[in-house]
């Protein structure tokens, strides 16, 4: 009995040895993440906004990824753990595929999700490693192989018979004006409302709610996301420095100023964050050397 146990406990330190001596999955924190400093910022700037095109186009989600080294791992399950923790494209779609290169390594491997299994086929990824990026990886063209692959990859993803992507929640209708911050039907009630608001409810709160007033009432003159939280975020600022716009409410005083809506939290960064959409991987796709 002691004998099975030690067994038993033997094995369970060999898997959590072997779990710990595993490359960590890098944080996915572009649709280009390259821990080697091998390509330049306009590449990556480059690939980044094609990557983003096909998004907006198709809803598919492409992601490039170069380690220095999967330090005796073997690329191909190195890889299925990176797809599995990135989830690169979209939930039951699953219209996602990775590109990875351990460069120390000299390997690479094409990753594709469920959905793209029918066109980025394990035969077509094959020949998009051996045809469009070993060839430039042999003569060090690190930077040209891996826009080709790309490249590629996005003209078949392109040809795919693929849903819809949803539009964005928020999309501004027109472009920002300045003098769409003076228009008096969104000074007036900011001017008329900011003391009473205050008066009621106190500085702090008052002022939020002016600017939510405010950006509201933008929102609706002029339909743009833009110039409603500029607008809010004046018109709180506003009201919280001074002592209200006119005597109202319990205890209010009097002021004057110009309003907005209010900007006290975030906004969606265009160009920041980027995650995967929920999709699945099931090992499908091609390695290759050079």
């Amino acid at each position: 009995m002691n004998a099975a146990r030690a067994s038993i406990l033997a094995l369970l330190l060999c898997f959590a040895t072997a779990a710990l001596a595993l490359v960590a999955v890098p944080p996915l924190s572009g649709r280009v993440v390259d821990q080697t400093g091998t390509l330049g910022a306009d590449d990556v700037a480059s690939l980044t906004q094609r990557l983003r095109d096909l998004e907006t186009r198709k809803g598919s989600q492409i992601a490039v990824l170069i380690v220095p080294t999967t330090d005796g791992e073997a690329l191909e399950p190195f890889s299925l753990r990176v797809a599995e923790t990135w989830k690169i494209g979209r939930k039951k779609i699953d219209d996602g595929a990775l590109l990875i290169v351990a460069r120390n390594d000299r390997k690479l491997r094409i990753e594709v999700g469920y959905g793209l299994e029918g066109a980025l086929t394990d035969a077509t990824t094959k020949r998009i490693i051996d045809e469009d990026i070993t060839p430039k990886f042999k003569t060090g063209d690190f930077a040209g192989g891996i826009s080709a692959g790309v490249d590629r990859m996005i003209r078949i993803v392109n040809g795919e018979k693929l849903p819809e992507p949803e539009p964005p929640h928020w999309q501004d209708s027109q472009s920002f004006n300045p003098d769409d911050l003076f228009n008096p039907l969104l000074l007036v009630p900011a001017v008329l409302l900011g003391g009473i608001l205050r008066g009621l409810l106190g500085r702090l709160l008052g002022s939020t709610a002016a600017g939510l007033l405010t950006a509201l009432i933008a929102w609706f003159l002029v339909s743009s996301v833009l110039v409603s939280v500029i607008a809010g975020a004046i018109a709180a600022f506003v009201v919280l420095i001074s002592d209200g716009f006119t005597s109202a409410g319990p205890g209010g005083r009097s002021s004057s100023s110009s309003g907005g809506s209010w900007s006290s939290g975030s906004s969606s960064s265009s160009s920041g964050g980027f995650s995967g959409g929920g999709g699945s991987f099931g090992g499908g796709g091609a390695s290759g050397s050079w």
